[in-house]
């Protein structure tokens, strides 16, 4: 992509906006970039670990700054001891915003008793679909619970650092044969921290794909870290056009991990980028 056009990307994002002089919810909600022939063909969410240092009431509000409909929550914004009328709470607070619950997690689990409440957890919050990690020895029996709860769940690869599945290969590889429920949810960055082509991951195991963490990292090793979209090494318009062509019709979601203090910049950014480039394919 050239510079120009970069250019044009982020100027269409409004990130001046994002300093406060106009809504950034109003220009990107009317920018070309998700307009006409350029819309967007799946879902555009935020995973709230991006804004982890922030209260619930603030990520929604952020969020809304970005023109985005869709959440997935980590436990700092919905705990997993949460109760049934503080449940109530947060889901009123995100209809009244306008922002819908599309998933919960990354959940950990690491026992059996994990794997009941995490569940449950799920069920309480009215969700279709659960990130999580389960041990692999976990996996027969969060397959039972898929079952009976019909509560999809998505593996997350976590890198390579991660010794239960850092690649989408190595989840993939365990549920393969397991229902059709039991998928991925395939974080862009740690796969390419990995050495893997991300867009290659996603063609290759699209019949489980059910959730997306797009990012950009610095290097295509252990020590890339998160920068914003379009300045790193992934090729993210090869990763986009692939979802494209492959009909792919659920969420990806945000999770930008730099700036922990102050991440609307650059998730707008991102947010920015990524329309650009979804208006040119």
């Amino acid at each position: 992509m050239s510079m120009q056009s970069r250019r044009d990307f982020l100027k269409l994002a409004g990130l001046t906006a994002a300093a406060g002089s106009l809504p950034l919810s109003e220009l990107l909600a009317t920018s070309s970039l998700s307009a006409g022939k350029g819309s967007i063909p799946f879902d555009l969410g935020i995973a709230s670990y991006t804004f982890r240092s922030f209260t619930l009431d603030q990520a929604i509000e952020m969020t809304k700054r970005l023109g985005i409909k869709k959440m997935t929550l980590k436990d700092m914004h919905l705990p997993m001891n949460i109760t049934e009328q503080e449940m109530h709470v947060v889901l009123d607070k995100m209809k009244t915003a306008g922002v819908e619950l599309s998933s919960c997690g990354v959940v950990y689990m690491k026992t059996e008793d994990e794997v009941h409440k995490a569940f449950a957890y799920a069920k309480m919050a009215g969700i279709k679909m659960m990130v999580g990690v389960p041990g692999a020895p976990l996996l027969e029996l969060a397959e039972k619970k898929v079952k009976e709860t019909d509560i999809a769940l998505a593996i997350h690869n976590h890198g390579p650092t991660d010794q239960r599945y850092p690649s989408p290969e190595s989840a993939y590889m365990l549920i393969e044969k397991m229902d059709k429920r039991m998928g991925l949810c395939i974080d862009v960055g740690h796969t390419q921290r990995l050495g893997l082509d991300p867009a290659d991951e996603v063609a290759r195991f699209f019949d489980r794909l059910f959730d997306v963490h797009i990012k950009d990292v610095s290097s295509a090793d252990a020590k890339g870290s998160t920068v914003e979209i379009g300045r790193g090494v992934i090729d993210t318009t090869k990763l986009l056009k692939t979802l494209v062509q492959l009909k792919y019709s659920g969420t990806i979601h945000f999770e930008h991990e730099k700036d922990q203090k102050d991440p609307l910049p650059g998730v707008a950014e991102s947010v920015g980028y990524v329309r650009g480039v979804l208006a040119t394919l």
